[in-house]
């Protein structure tokens, strides 16, 4: 499993998805946009991400890449489901989702903690998943979304 963050803000976003991707097992994280990186351009440790991932971003790959819809349309090229995170008109409950074969290539692609994904981005996927809220708040935290949806994917 591959991992799209599309511009997440905060680094403590970026360092417990990088955790939980590890917990998960995911494959790799590509940062687009304004996703900050574990590491400067100048080879430092984000130490904001390091004190959030415990170790996660040394051994998960990850890449930076400029354009979300680049990557996307790479990776659905190379046989990938692309999987988006978000609540739409489109989006279906992330637990009724069927993956056809235990060795499918999914790509979840996870937006911005206020915007969310851009309907570019969402267009490209081949599936909106959402997750159900019966509470007054209208959505969870993006990291705390991934592990979420991550886990129950791993499990099916």
């Amino acid at each position: 499993m591959i991992v799209i963050l599309h511009n997440i803000r905060s680094t403590h976003n970026v360092g417990s998805i990088f955790r939980t991707a590890d917990a998960a097992g995911c494959e790799k994280i590509y940062l687009c946009g304004i996703t900050p990186t574990p590491q400067d351009r100048f080879g430092r440790a984000n130490e904001k991400i390091s004190k959030v991932a415990l170790g996660a971003e040394k051994w998960i790959k990850w890449e930076k890449v400029g354009q979300t819809a680049a990557i996307v349309e790479k990776l659905k090229k190379d046989g990938y489901k692309i999987l988006a995170i978000e609540q739409n008109k489109k989006s279906v409950p992330y637990c009724k989702l069927k993956i056809k074969s235990e060795k499918s290539k999914v790509a979840l692609v996870l937006g911005a903690e206020v915007q969310g994904l851009p309907p570019a981005i969402l267009r490209r996927a081949d599936k909106i998943l959402e997750i159900p809220m019966r509470g007054r708040k209208e959505s969870l935290n993006v990291a705390v979304a991934f592990g979420i949806v991550v886990f129950n994917l791993i499990n099916k």
